[in-house]
């Protein structure tokens, strides 16, 4: 036997012991001589059993004779035999006897068979298949070539390549020392045992240390590196399946609980606002009413909208779901029932309901609000001009006693505030009827600035009669002075009232002392009025007349009065109106006494001949009887 045979033996006869050992060591048993050890058939058996899975059936557990060693070997060929697996020249003397050679040819068939050959690349044998293998997943290392199961593998580095292509986290082969040939292998060989669970069959001497290392057991040692990175392979494309599988699944569930969710949402706030409205009340003036329409019109322009393009969307997000879903042959989705686009449709249905119920509510509160402005103005506004109708008449009735008349009067004053505060109340449903673009009324005809104008009138009425009434209580209390004089100095005071305050102030004074004759230098009419006023800067009808009974209480006979008329008429007979009016007379009583005073008939002087000329004689006779002036009238 040459020396390369001895090795070849050696390292397979190493090898297959360890491969044998790797598969019955679920049954606690091992080898420690290949030869030896399988030579009764009972480790053999045991290794089948562990190979197929099946048992053998029974045998020698402990076989003492020859006889039961044949037997159990043979039990063991048969079953082999059985399997369709081809052995020549094999019998169990071979193995009985401990024939070497047979038996290593008998372990690398099982090898073969249960070990290699299920290895398939491109429909290539099992050894072409295997190498094919080795070649691919190495190609792109430059030091490694892949040709055979012997010397390709000596420098170690074919088998960090395939760790590296695989497992690139367990070694750094770029930064491998390439001439280490030991120091690769040794590296190799310890990860693949560790870190991948690879049976360590071979040493690194049995394929550094020799020119040629064996073919079948550098194939043994490569297969399982084959099986546990296929299988590595398998479950990596087995996870990108299922990863592949629950991305897909997980887009379509995210789509599908974004659906569920999206319609939830809508859904609720569909809900909510149909219970907004239905919980809406109204305080009953059009401001309020014309909030919630122009919050209508806002839900209708904005949120309705959101609604509707989401309420699409939701319809085509579904549309979508089915289909990928139909796309990978998955169980069609059905949303619940609560949240089906038919779920949807009904409470857009009663959505849309609830909007005309809604926008028919607040026209007919507007409607409603209009109609109880116009009865509320209507109302009051024909009230208070009954009210003012009613003062106008009472003012204007007013007769008998003067103390009962101002006490009347009096009261009439009093009522006067509460209807200020009444047209104010009309002012604001004016101006809200204002507000409601109300312009017409079928209820009244009266306008609030009307009203305002007409109580104007009364309030103006009554002050004029209560100043009237307390100046004439006064005047009658005045004895020295005529009625004339009496009713002259009253009409000269009110001419000057301009403001209506029944009070005159100093230049309204010293106008009316001046229409009325007495005229004074400016520090001696400031004296009598500060004097008439008692300091103060008006002086009041009663002191105005008691100025005018002290000036005046020497002046003021009949016969005074006549020869003043004379004095006016500049000695005729007879006054013209320019006479009267160059007298100072205020313009309102000479207009009063040219339609009182009878004409003159008599001759009259030739400058006064176009003139219309009055009898002032015959005038004061009628008012205050001839006997009076007949002294100054002769």
């Amino acid at each position: 036997m040459s020396l390369f045979e001895q090795q070849w033996i050696t390292v397979q006869q190493k090898t297959f012991s360890k491969w044998l050992n790797s598969k019955i060591k679920a049954r606690e048993v091992q080898i420690q001589d290949l030869v030896k050890d399988l030579s009764d058939g009972v480790i053999l058996i045991h290794l089948l059993e562990v190979l197929s899975n099946e048992s053998l059936g029974r045998y020698a557990s402990k076989p003492k004779l020859r006889v039961q060693r044949f037997e159990n070997v043979n039990i063991a060929l048969d079953f082999i035999k059985g399997r369709g697996i081809q052995m020549t020249n094999i019998g169990a003397e071979d193995v009985v006897d401990g024939n070497r050679k047979i038996i290593l040819g008998l372990i690398w068939t099982l090898i073969l068979r249960f070990t290699i050959s299920d290895i398939n690349e491109e429909g290539l044998s099992a050894k072409e298949g295997l190498l094919l293998w080795c070649q691919r997943k190495t190609a792109c290392y430059e030091e490694v070539e892949v040709r055979d199961f012997s010397t390709s593998w000596n420098d170690g580095l074919a088998f960090c390549a395939l760790l590296d292509i695989h497992r690139p986290d367990l070694i750094d082969y770029d930064s491998l020392d390439k001439s280490d040939h030991r120091g690769n292998m040794a590296l190799a060989f310890d990860i693949a045992a560790k870190e991948i669970g690879i049976p360590d069959l071979l040493d690194v001497e049995d394929v550094c240390d020799v020119h040629k290392p064996d073919e079948r057991s550098l194939m043994t040692y490569i297969a399982y590196w084959f099986h546990a990175f296929s299988q590595m392979e398998k479950v990596e494309n087995a996870g990108r399946r299922v990863e592949k599988f629950v991305v897909n699944m997980q887009g379509a569930w995210d789509m599908q609980n974004g659906f569920e969710r999206r319609m939830r949402a809508l859904l609720d706030e569909i809900t909510n606002q149909r219970e907004t409205w239905e919980g809406a009340h109204f305080d009953g003036t059009y401001a309020d009413a014309k909030t919630q329409a122009g919050l209508l019109t806002v839900y209708k322009q904005k949120q309705k909208r959101l609604w509707v393009a989401e309420k699409s969307d939701l319809v085509n997000l579904l549309g979508n779901i089915k289909t990928k879903l139909s796309t990978y042959r998955l169980r069609p989705y059905q949303p619940p029932a609560e949240l089906s686009l038919e779920a949807l449709d009904k409470a857009w249905v009663g959505l849309m309901s609830a909007e005309r119920k809604r926008s028919q509510v607040i026209n007919e509160t507007i409607r409603d609000v209009k109609d109880r402005l116009r009865r509320d103005f209507a109302e009051k506004a024909n009230g208070l001009a009954m009210t003012l109708s009613t003062l106008s008449l009472s003012i204007s009735g007013l007769d008998g006693d003067i103390e009962d008349q101002l006490q009347h009067t009096q009261k009439l004053s009093g009522n006067l505030a509460p209807l200020n505060e009444y047209l104010q109340i009309i002012k604001r449903i004016d101006d809200q009827c204002a507000e409601a673009n109300i312009e017409e009324n079928d209820f009244t005809t009266y306008t609030y600035d009307e009203l305002e104008y007409e109580l104007g009138l009364v309030k103006s009425s009554v002050s004029k009669k209560l100043a009237f009434l307390e100046n004439q209580l006064v005047a009658r209390d005045m004895t020295n002075l005529t009625p004339i004089q009496l009713e002259e100095f009253e009409s000269v005071f009110r001419h000057f009232d301009r403001d209506l305050s029944n009070s005159l102030h100093e230049l309204e004074f010293s106008a009316a002392l001046a229409s009325l004759g007495l005229v004074y230098d400016e520090s001696e009419m400031h004296a009598k009025f500060r004097e008439t006023s008692g300091g103060r800067d008006y002086v009041t009808f009663e002191q105005f007349i008691r100025f005018m009974v002290d000036v005046t209480e020497d002046q003021n006979t009949a016969a005074q009065v006549y020869e003043s008329f004379k004095e006016v008429a500049d000695g005729k007979p007879y006054v013209t109106e320019m006479d009267l009016r160059h007298s100072l007379i205020p313009e309102e009583l000479v207009e009063e006494m040219i339609k009182t005073m009878p004409e003159h008939t008599g001759p009259g002087g030739q400058d006064d001949k176009h003139l219309s000329k009055y009898d002032y004689t015959t005038f004061m006779e009628k008012l205050i009887g001839g006997g009076q002036i007949n002294g100054s009238h002769k």
